[in-house]
C-alpha cells in the first residue's frame, strides 16, 4: 500500500512536470506561429483602453502618456479610480484621459473596477477592450499590434508581459524574474508554437467587444486574470499570446513588497490548482474542449520554485523508500521527472536567462531556495487575501519597437 501511495505521488508530480517539460521544449526547439499582422482593409479598428488605478497617482502618467501616444481618432483611454484616497482621478484627468470614480468598500478588488469600467463603456461600445495595468509601460506599437490581431483572429490576445528586477537588486530579485520569463514568455511561446491558447496574465491583455461583456469580471479574486481566461476559453474563445506586442513594469522596490506580491500571486495560484484543475480537466474532456484542457493542464503547473521543491522532495522520498524494501516504482517515476525538469530549466537559462542570472550567480539560487521553504510554508497555510493592494515600484524604461 505504501508503494502505492509513493507511486501515486509520484506519478501526480510527473503530470505538471510533463506539462512544463513540453512547453519549454516546444518554445525552444520548433518555430513561432505567424500571427496577422495587417488587417485586411488597412483600418484598425475602434479600441478603448480600460486602465483600472487605485492609489497610482505616484507612476500614473508614464503608463498614460504611453498610451494616448498610440491611440488613434475615435480612440478612447478609459481610466477607472477605484477606492482611492489620493489624487489619481484628478492626475488622469489632466493627461487627458477619461475618468470614472468608484467607491465601495464593501466589493475591493480589480475585477469589479474592470467590470464598472465596461458598464460605462456599454453606452458607446468600442470594437476592442485592450486593458492596461496603471503601472506599466508600453514597447512602441504594442496597442496596435494588440488590436490587430484580436480583430482578425476573434479571439482574446495577451501581450508579452515582464518584470524587471531594480538595478543591482539581491539574488532572490534575480531568480524572482527569471521565473517570471519562464511563466509569462517562455511558456508561452511554447504553446504558441504548439498552436494553443495561454493564460492571461492581468495586463497587455486585449478582447473583442461581445467576448469581454459575455463574461462576469466583477469579483474580487487576487488572480481574476486566471479566472478571465477560463471563463473565455469555456465560451470558446480561448486567449492566444502576442509576443510581439509587450507591456512591461517593475517588480516592488522593497523586499517587503516583492514578498507580498509573490505571496498574493502564489496563493492564488495554488488555490486555482485545488479548487478548478480536477473539475475543469474532466469538463474539458467530457466535452471534447481541448483548448481548455490545455488552460487547465498549463495552470496546474505550480510556481518554478515549488515545483522544483516538490520534485526534489519526491525523488528523495521515493530513494529512501526503496532503502526500505519498497517498491522502486515511485523512484523511475520521480528521477525521470527530476531528470525532466533539470532539462527543461537548464534550457531556459541558457536561451532567456542568461542575463538575468549569470552563471557566477547559479550558486547563490540554492540559498535562495532554501530561504523560501518558510514562505511556502506561509503561502500554503497562512491567511489568504484577495485585497487589491497598490504594490511600490519604480517605472521602467519604454521598450524598443
Amino acid at each position: 500500500m505504501v508503494s502505492f501511495l509513493l507511486a501515486t505521488f509520484a506519478g501526480l508530480i510527473a503530470i505538471p512536470v510533463c506539462v512544463f517539460c513540453i512547453e519549454i521544449l516546444a518554445a525552444v526547439t520548433l518555430p513561432q506561429l505567424e500571427l496577422l499582422s495587417a488587417s485586411k482593409n488597412g483600418i484598425r479598428q475602434r479600441i478603448a483602453v480600460l486602465v483600472p488605478a487605485h492609489n497610482e497617482s505616484a507612476g500614473l502618467l508614464d503608463t498614460l502618456g504611453d498610451i494616448k501616444a498610440q491611440l488613434q481618432s475615435g480612440d478612447r483611454m478609459l481610466v477607472v479610480a477605484d477606492n482611492c484616497t489620493d489624487d489619481t482621478a484628478a492626475i488622469a484627468r489632466a493627461a487627458g484621459a477619461e475618468v470614472i470614480e468608484r467607491n465601495d468598500p464593501t466589493k475591493i478588488g480589480k475585477g469589479y473596477a474592470l467590470d464598472w469600467g465596461l458598464q460605462h463603456l456599454s453606452a458607446d461600445p468600442p470594437e476592442i477592450v485592450i486593458i492596461i495595468d496603471a503601472d506599466c509601460t508600453l514597447a512602441n506599437g504594442a496597442l496596435n499590434r494588440l488590436a490587430t490581431a484580436c480583430a482578425e483572429t476573434g479571439h482574446p490576445m495577451q501581450a508579452l508581459n515582464l518584470q524587471t528586477a531594480p538595478s543591482d537588486s539581491p539574488i532572490d530579485f534575480r531568480v524572482a524574474e527569471f521565473a517570471f520569463r519562464v511563466k509569462n514568455w517562455v511558456r508561452p511561446l511554447g504553446l504558441r508554437a504548439l498552436n494553443l491558447p495561454c493564460q492571461l496574465m492581468g495586463t497587455g491583455m486585449a478582447f473583442p467587444w461581445e467576448v469581454i461583456r459575455s463574461v462576469d469580471l466583477a469579483s474580487g479574486l487576487a488572480v481574476e486574470d486566471l479566472k478571465l481566461g477560463f471563463d473565455v476559453a469555456r465560451a470558446g474563445h480561448a486567449p492566444l499570446f502576442c509576443p510581439s506586442a509587450a507591456v512591461n513594469s517593475q517588480f516592488p522596490t522593497s523586499i517587503k513588497g516583492a514578498e507580498s506580491q509573490r505571496k498574493r500571486w502564489e496563493q492564488g495560484h495554488i488555490s486555482m490548482i485545488a479548487r478548478i484543475v480536477p473539475r475543469l480537466a474532466y469538463e474539458s474532456l467530457s466535452q471534447g474542449n481541448f483548448r481548455l484542457l490545455a488552460l487547465t493542464l498549463d495552470v496546474a503547473v505550480p510556481p518554478l520554485t515549488l515545483l522544483g521543491m516538490l520534485v526534489s522532495l519526491m525523488l528523495a522520498v521515493s530513494a529512501l523508500g526503496v532503502l526500505f524494501g519498497l517498491s522502486s516504482s515511485a523512484l523511475v517515476v520521480s528521477a525521470a521527472s527530476f531528470l525532466g525538469y533539470l532539462i527543461a530549466v537548464t534550457l531556459c537559462w541558457l536561451k532567456f536567462g542568461r542575463d538575468v542570472l549569470p552563471l557566477r550567480s547559479i550558486l547563490s539560487v540554492a540559498s535562495y531556495v532554501f530561504d523560501k521553504l518558510p514562505f511556502y510554508r506561509q503561502t500554503l497555510f497562512g491567511g489568504r487575501s484577495s485585497q487589491w493592494i497598490r504594490t511600490d515600484r519604480k517605472k521602467t524604461e519604454k521598450n524598443a519597437d
